[in-house]
Parts: structure tokens; C-alpha cells; sequence
């Protein structure tokens, strides 16, 4: 599935395989499977794209923000065989900047491709954290070379004490779902997340308070005591 993205934080999404395998809480109620369902499609199956998708970023991404993987996650076991495929894509489109989202930063350092070097420029390596648990993800990720690095807190659901050393733009937002299926967010959650960014210098951008209606296009609203936060890294003035 290739679509412009209705993620605020991006232009484009790119999946190069779809389906995936829950590995921690925020996967609860996660979209994917609740719209694979819709599809007639089973979300446990993790399967490479047909070629007009996989190859979509060659011919038909405007970008220039592209969020690679949001029916999936990037470095799961089960593409090994498909991501060096995917790599090469991302080496011939330059002009494109992937944003890579990934709940197995483990997996990482030995899946990058033997050029990866301090980093390739228009790749930003990013993990998930919902609670303060998956922490660890951020410290293996710190270990990484790249261009940018980046959190998003989502589904968040405590509040996170986060060590921004090392990274460059923080995401935050609350579940969505259809009736009952989200788990409520704080709106001090987000404030205390925010102010941690702020103090750090960092870029934060606030994608939604969660909840199973949406205000404004979206779920649950984005307005922050009064404002929207849409900050981003320096990197991504530059690929605008």
C-alpha cells in the first residue's frame, strides 16, 4: 500500500511488506490490524509488497517525507529477505527522505547496508516508547550512526521520562480506535513530554490527544494548552 499520507507528520507512506507481530502494549489496538481485517487481510501475515508498491518510491512518491513501513516495521526477521531490496531503493532516491519507525532497534546494526557509513542523509532512524519500559529501545538506538534520530511516544499511555541526548525530534499522541478499543491519554502526559523537549532543545511534534472521534481531522484533537506543536528537525527544512 502506497498512499499520501494523512499522518501529520509526513507526506508520503511506503510498505515495502505489510503485516506484522505484536512485541509490546501500544501494538494492543494498533490500526494495522484493525484495517487488514477490514481488507479481508490477515495482519499476521507478513508479506512482501506486489512490485508497484514495493517499487513506488522510484516513480511515484512525491515525498518529500516518506514514513516507510506503517503496516509493518522495517527491520522485522520476517523481511530479511525482502530489505536489502528495499535498501538499494532507498539508495537510488536520494531526493527522498525515509522515516524509519521501528519497535526492534536490536535488529538494526546488523541489518543496515555495508555503506550505512556515519549515516545516510536522507534515512531518520526512529523507536517507539509507550511507557517507560521500552526505554531501552532509545539507548540502543543512540548507539547508532545516522542523520537523525527520533522518538515517538504513541500510543502513550503513562507519563515517559525521556534522555534526549543524541536525538533530534520527539513525537507524541494518544490511541485511536473504534468504540471502546483505545486506552485513554493524559493531556499532562504530553505537556511533561513537551517540556522535556523544550528544556532539551529539541523539536516536538504533538500528532493527536487519542480517543475514537476526531476533532479538527484528528483523533481526539492536536491542540496543545491552546496551540498545535508541529516542530521538526533541521533536516527536514532542508529536504522541504
Amino acid at each position: 500500500m502506497t498512499i499520501q499520507s494523512a499522518i501529520e507528520w509526513t507526506n508520503d507512506t511506503w510498505n515495502p511488506w505489510q503485516g506484522c507481530l505484536k512485541v509490546s502494549p501500544g501494538c494492543k489496538y494498533c490500526y494495522m490490524y484493525r484495517d487488514k481485517k477490514r481488507y479481508g487481510q490477515d495482519p499476521y501475515a507478513v508479506v512482501r509488497s506486489k512490485p508497484p508498491t514495493f517499487n513506488a518510491p522510484l516513480n511515484k512518491l512525491e515525498g518529500p517525507l516518506v514514513f516507510t513501513c506503517s503496516w509493518s516495521d522495517f527491520f522485522i526477521d520476517v523481511a530479511d529477505e525482502w530489505r536489502d531490496d528495499a535498501w538499494d531503493i532507498i539508495r537510488k532516491t536520494p531526493h527522498l527522505t525515509y522515516q524509519i519507525l521501528t519497535k526492534r532497534p536490536e535488529r538494526i546494526a546488523h541489518h543496515l547496508p555495508n555503506d550505512w557509513g556515519s549515516g545516510w542523509e536522507n534515512v531518520w532512524l526512529g523507536v517507539s516508547v509507550e511507557t517507560n519500559t521500552q526505554m531501552w529501545r532509545t539507548e540502543v538506538l543512540r548507539s547508532i550512526p545516522a542523520a537523525v534520530r527520533f522518538i515517538s511516544a504513541e500510543p502513550l499511555l503513562e507519563t515517559i521520562t525521556l534522555d534526549l541526548d543524541g536525538y533530534s525530534w520527539v513525537i507524541s499522541g494518544g490511541e485511536s480506535g473504534i468504540g471502546d478499543n483505545w486506552r485513554p491519554a493524559e493531556l499532562s502526559w504530553f505537556r511533561d513530554i513537551r517540556d522535556q523537549c523544550q528544556v532539551a532543545g529539541v523539536p516536538f511534534f504533538h500528532k493527536q490527544h487519542g480517543g475514537n472521534h476526531k476533532i479538527n481531522k484528528a483523533w481526539g484533537g492536536r491542540k496543545l494548552d491552546g496551540r498545535t506543536w508541529d516542530e521538526m528537525p533541521l533536516h527536514a527544512v532542508a529536504a522541504l
